[in-house]
């Protein structure tokens, strides 16, 4: 890190910011006023903004670009050419494939499971993460497959299996998802 990158951040001595993956990656560009906490690794060619923070044993691969006030929680996984909007909360265990899309204010709960591929092993298909638009929330153990759109405002219940795009202001509910009117407690942008 150069010298002007680490003003204002606050690094735990066991944490490892910037891991080489190819011969010419730059080292990680973190906003002001970070906390990489123990554990976490951050991969060359990552951009924070301002206020990033990690828990512990976090994981930010190559070709990252997160935003203001994004907390990245315990044992998460980022797995790099992923883009995270302003005001994101991902909570312990949360595993975001390779190239997501995630908007501004999105809470995705713990242990939800995002998925790019759609055959493992079995086909050598492109790799295409979900979408999360805007004031999304993911409850605790969902999991949304590749190439879904959960749309601005969506609502994924806790443990749910999204299988299919879910329009904005809808509920996802159960295994496989279906879709429902948003309660009106739910309605509204999310306050993260």
């Amino acid at each position: 890190m150069s010298p002007d990158s680490i003003d204002r951040v606050d690094v735990a001595s066991n944490a490892t910011v910037g891991v080489s993956y190819e011969e010419n990656s730059s080292p990680p560009a973190i906003g002001p006023d970070s906390v990489i906490r123990g554990g976490t690794i951050l991969y060359d060619d990552v951009e924070t903004g301002r206020g990033f923070q990690t828990g512990h044993h976090t994981l930010v691969r190559e070709q990252t670009a997160l935003g203001d006030d994004v907390l990245v929680g315990t044992q998460a996984v980022i797995d790099g050419y992923t883009t995270v909007g302003d005001s994101v909360s991902m909570q312990t265990g949360v595993y975001v494939p390779s190239y997501s899309d995630i908007g501004t204010r999105v809470f995705i709960g713990p242990n939800a499971t995002l998925l790019n591929d759609k055959y493992p092993v079995r086909a050598n298909d492109e790799l295409v993460g979900p979408t999360l638009e805007d004031d999304v929330s993911i409850g605790a153990n969902a999991t949304i497959l590749p190439e879904v759109t959960v749309a601005e405002g969506a609502f994924v219940a806790a443990g749910a299996v999204v299988t299919d795009n879910v329009p904005a202001e809808t509920l996802a509910v159960g295994a496989p998802a279906e879709f429902r009117d948003l309660p009106a407690e739910l309605q509204g942008a999310n306050e993260l």
